[in-house]
């Protein structure tokens, strides 16, 4: 973080712009700069300003040792497969594909070791699984001051 006399960059930056709009979610934000770059606005000078951050963690299911297991083979196979291309692309012939299919067994087998693991070592202080995502209150579009009034007939 760039810090000036005491003001950070991003203080900075609020003060020489002006809001345009505030949307409740962040698509339509997106849908308004996008509509802006359509009609050749410079949105160089544009900014989407999420404010008052949050985290959300949406619970998608259960965890049991089985699924730990079947989620680290499924991630094994596919880190056994791009090895597998990669020592494949060094090979001549019919090999390369011999290479694909034991790395991607391996893989899963390890995979699917470590996943069991892994769970198995939390001893049920975390069984589910879950995706996080940021969230703000509300998404702000911030425009450069010189812009401000050109910028103004998009909002309408």
């Amino acid at each position: 973080m760039d810090i000036k006399h005491g003001v950070t960059q991003t203080e900075v930056t609020q003060a020489d712009s002006s809001l345009l709009a505030s949307f409740p979610d962040y698509l339509d934000a997106q849908r308004l700069v996008d509509r802006m770059s359509d009609d050749g606005f410079p949105v160089e000078s544009v900014r989407i300003i999420g404010d008052g951050v949050r985290t959300v963690e949406q619970v998608t299911g259960r965890m049991t040792r089985a699924r730990a297991a079947a989620t680290g083979a499924a991630s094994g196979a596919w880190f056994g497969v791009f090895i597998g291309v990669l020592f494949g692309l060094f090979t001549a012939g019919q090999t390369w594909a011999w290479f694909v299919f034991i790395s991607l067994a391996v893989g899963a087998f390890w995979g699917a070791v470590f996943g069991f693991v892994a769970h198995w070592s939390t001893r049920g202080r975390r069984d589910f699984a879950s995706t996080m995502t940021l969230q703000a209150r509300r998404y702000e579009v911030h425009v450069d001051r010189e812009r401000a009034a050109e910028a103004a007939k998009y909002v309408l």
